[in-house]
């Protein structure tokens, strides 16, 4: 399966049909649209539920009939983000963003657990990166920078491991690159940390690799997991994280009469949580295993078809066909890290043009109808990731499961014309 397995036609054209402007924009022009590491497709489901839950006037936080039901909703929503990491017990904590959560975690920890220094790596989003040296400043504490691997696009589990001790206090780390797609081994991560040391509060940001493949913190112990819903075909407006027990009962901003480990401030929001549920919903639909089995292992059949499907895309783009060659087999175009094996990325990747810069070959990919984006090192969501790799850009391709093997060729020719430009 290193090459993946393609979705049938039949498959895919109904995986199609259950997401918003998969062939055309909002104003119904055709495109190709290859942009979801800044957001991604739409499940229709997951928007009309949130419509319809919504629009209820009812407080959940009372005791009759329609308060019990979206009292429901919200314990079915917070059970769905147990599924998709695999976990049991702790607490789920909400924001507007997962941006905001993270921060809000990385305080929680940084300001009440002693130690000298925080580890981060230089990759991560700066949503987890400042929250480090933010209250690494605050508390007076040293942050520690793990160093990517330019040849793999991703940071080693040995180069994290170096930088902890008995004084670290947290450690901060992504799931996934957003740039190269590389996917860490946070498995191995996590056990080399916790063997230097054992009691290691430890954060993962899984907002880039949770629609794409499966994550199982079951026996990792871990103390904090983010993801966005809205890069989970789900809708913007809130950041999920899941956090252990001893994460939940650190001091926090809650309202006295809450019990220890909650952590909403203010009316819960049923209709995001219903949303959370009807992503979870779709995902267990792909399973082609349909004897009875838990929903967690419903989930785990469903994202393997995604990420298989993912891959055989991700090979197409590289290697092609001998009609419409791969970016690995066309002059004049780069395809940043590129390690061989493909199970070990998520379908995103970062190219160069010989004879075009980044920002304008963006622009000429839109004259044709196909929507990328460009990483350039004077933006401030990618200086840092990209001089880590020598690199001054990358335009960034990312496409989702619910595009076929048309839209990968349809990218190839338009990239062989920007090429003879």
């Amino acid at each position: 399966m290193e090459k993946g397995k393609l979705f049938s036609r039949d498959k895919l054209k109904e995986i199609r049909e259950q997401f918003y402007y998969v062939d055309k924009d909002a104003s119904r022009s055709s495109r190709v649209f290859f942009d979801n590491a800044g957001g991604s497709f739409r499940l229709k489901k997951a928007e009309e539920r949130f419509r319809e839950i919504d629009m209820i006037p009812d407080c959940s936080e009372r005791n009759h009939k329609m308060a019990k039901f979206l009292q429901e909703i919200e314990e079915k929503g917070k059970e769905d983000v147990r599924t998709i990491f695999n976990v049991e017990g702790g607490s789920i904590v909400t924001a507007l963003t997962a941006s905001q959560a993270m921060f809000q975690l990385t305080g929680a920890v940084a300001e009440n657990i002693p130690g000298t220094n925080i580890v981060t790596s230089v990759l991560e989003h700066p949503s987890a990166f400042d929250a480090v040296g933010y209250y690494a400043e605050k508390t007076g504490k040293e942050v520690r920078v793990a160093k990517s691997n330019p040849l793999t696009g991703g940071v080693d589990a040995e180069e994290i491991a170096s930088l902890i001790n008995q004084d670290t206090t947290l450690l901060n780390v992504m799931y996934a690159s957003n740039i190269s797609g590389a996917i860490f081994d946070i498995p191995q991560i996590i056990r080399a940390a916790r063997r230097v040391k054992p009691d290691l509060y430890i954060i993962v940001d899984a907002v880039q690799h949770t629609p794409h493949g499966i994550m199982d913190f079951s026996e990792l112990d871990v103390d904090a997991v983010t993801f966005a819903p809205y890069k989970f075909f789900g809708v913007r407006g809130i950041g999920v994280a899941y956090i252990s027990k001893r994460m939940a009962n650190l001091p926090h901003h809650k309202l006295a009469g809450k019990k220890e480990g909650e952590w909403e401030l203010g009316s819960p929001a049923p209709a995001q949580y219903a949303m959370i549920t009807e992503i979870v919903n779709y995902v267990c639909s792909l399973d082609e295993n349909m004897e009875a089995k838990t929903r967690r292992e419903a989930f785990e059949g469903g994202m393997k078809q995604i990420a298989l499907h993912e891959r055989a895309l991700l090979y197409h783009l590289l290697e092609g066909t001998e009609k419409n060659k791969g970016l690995r087999n066309r002059k004049g175009i780069n395809v940043f890290m590129d390690k061989g094996d493909l199970t070990t990325r998520d379908l995103i990747l970062g190219i160069g043009f010989d004879n075009i810069d980044y920002t304008d070959a963006v622009k000429e990919y839109e004259k044709r109808s196909v929507i990328v984006y460009e990483r350039v090192a004077s933006s401030l969501y990618s200086k840092r990731m990209l001089e880590s790799f020598n690199l001054k850009g990358a335009i960034r391709v990312s496409p989702l499961h619910c595009n076929g093997i048309e839209d990968v060729d349809k990218f190839l020719e338009v990239t062989e014309e920007i090429l003879k430009l």
